[in-house]
């Protein structure tokens, strides 16, 4: 006998991008449960069985994308490109700003996802072990640099959490004023200038 598909694991994903539609079409604050279960095709008795409110949504909803996000950056890693580790730190870039314009109706989501870590353990644990695994993944990119001779000699991960910092600092200025700069042609800029502090001045590549 075959096994049974996970059929609450199918609702869950079905459940989730009924929230991003719906999310994207009226914002965070006048979506209701009413409006996601009719977009999901479910009852709301249903959908309070998957999840009990908006805040239950918005955390499984942020936990997808950043799996999803981190997923990506450690496969990236691990795949150790021949190409310069500075040529692969801007390429990384390029890839998060494709994705944050991908996402760009879903920004003020994933800051009221910051809004929950200040009240809820769970999802502040959550973000803890996020960022510490985004930073040694990045960690990882500046020693391989480093271990070449691209980079000089530097605290990676000190290097990491720059880099962490510029791009959140850069999603939130963006988020409050969008029309101030690009936010892909901001970052780039931005790494580009941490890359010329940690060239060697010996290093040509």
């Amino acid at each position: 006998m075959s096994p049974r598909p996970d059929v609450s694991e199918e609702r869950k994903q079905q459940i989730l991008q009924a929230a991003i539609a719906v999310f994207a079409r009226l914002g965070f604050a006048e979506s209701r449960m009413d409006d996601i279960a009719a977009q999901a095709g479910l009852s709301k008795g249903t959908l309070y069985l998957y999840y009990k409110n908006k805040d239950a949504l918005i955390a499984a909803l942020l936990k997808y994308f950043f799996t999803q996000e981190m997923e990506h950056l450690r496969a990236f890693v691990e795949l150790e490109r021949e190409e310069p580790v500075s040529e692969q730190l801007l390429l990384l870039t390029r890839q998060l700003s494709a994705a944050m314009q991908s996402m760009v109706e879903l920004m003020p989501i994933s800051f009221e996802f910051y809004s929950l870590a200040g009240r809820d353990s769970e999802i502040r644990q959550f973000l803890q072990d996020y960022f510490r695994q985004y930073r040694h993944e990045l960690a990882r990119l500046i020693e391989r640099g480093s271990a070449r001779g691209e980079f000089r000699p530097v605290d990676a991960q000190s290097t990491a959490v720059t880099i962490t910092a510029l791009f959140e600092g850069l999603a939130l200025l963006h988020f409050v004023d969008t029309q101030a700069f690009s936010w892909g042609l901001q970052a780039e800029t931005s790494i580009q200038l941490l890359l010329d502090g940690l060239r060697p001045a010996s290093f040509s590549g």
